[in-house]
């Protein structure tokens, strides 16, 4: 692949980010890929003196769902405009009793619902160059990359609402959607015992760990999906109230992470080559 240049983030907005407020001496760059185009132009720009790249995942509008996100174009955009890592934000859905909506969790595994996406850059068709690859699957998630997020909770929240808020490692279950799970569906979730649902993790997480870019992601969680019926099935109203009370919060988050990133920057040359 390539070999350590120099630090640059991508920072892809799940729903709810439409705008890296913070960001300053913007340049937009609209760009064609190999597997065409990505969600919307890629904003370059610098965080805190960092240089970073913005995209939203739906674009600026959100008008792309799910399952027509060009993923490969959006990682291979910020893959050749050089990004060595990515920041990732989403919104989720708890299946389980002690995560509850307004909680963060950084994720570090994830459960393959998905029926509709291309999931690899090495298709292995015949005469393509780029071949077969086999990817690990144990650590999707940069290890690395989430323990940054983790210390920019840390910073960003009290001690009392870092333990009561934040949580450490989730497996999230990525469906296809559009559609929401059904109470069987999210009920079968549960009883297995994975931590969160949502739409945008596969294959972002995968195309990334090809390229080998440090990837981390954290989610919002916005509500309870529909396993649990005691409490209130998920409905877009309360997935939008929870965005608004909290993605001011989950912001900073990602804007401390970045302050992270730089600060350990002279160990980041060997975790990156270590992945390519």
């Amino acid at each position: 692949l390539r070999i350590w240049i120099s630090l640059q983030i991508g920072i892809i907005g799940g729903s709810g980010i439409y705008d890296l407020e913070f960001l300053t001496e913007r340049k937009q760059h609209a760009l064609t890929t190999p597997y065409g185009e990505p969600s919307d132009v890629m904003t370059l720009g610098l965080l805190d003196g960092v240089e970073c790249v913005w995209l939203p995942r739906h674009d600026r509008a959100h008008r792309i769902m799910p399952s027509k996100i060009n993923y490969r174009a959006n990682i291979w955009a910020l893959y050749s405009l050089g990004c060595t890592h990515i920041l990732a934000t989403s919104a989720a859905g708890s299946l389980q009793e002690h995560i509850k909506p307004g909680d963060f969790v950084i994720l570090d595994d994830f459960y393959d619902q998905t029926k509709q996406r291309k999931t690899t850059f090495y298709e292995g068709e015949i005469g393509d160059p780029s071949g077969v690859l086999h990817i690990p699957g144990n650590e999707p998630f940069c290890v690395e990359t989430r323990l940054v997020l983790k210390e920019a909770c840390k910073r960003i929240l009290s001690d009392r609402l870092y333990q009561s808020r934040v949580h450490e490692q989730g497996c999230v279950v990525v469906v296809e959607g559009p559609r929401l799970s059904s109470k069987s569906e999210s009920k079968v979730f549960h009883s297995l015992g994975f931590d969160v649902i949502n739409m945008s993790t596969i294959p972002e997480v995968l195309l990334a760990k090809e390229l080998g870019i440090c990837y981390a992601m954290v989610a919002l969680v916005t509500d309870w999906d529909s396993w649990n019926d005691s409490k209130q099935s998920v409905t877009f109203e309360s997935v939008a109230m929870q965005l608004k009370d909290n993605i001011h919060l989950l912001g900073k988050i990602v804007r401390e992470a970045v302050k992270v990133i730089k600060e350990r920057e002279q160990y980041w040359p060997l975790i990156y080559q270590e992945k390519q």
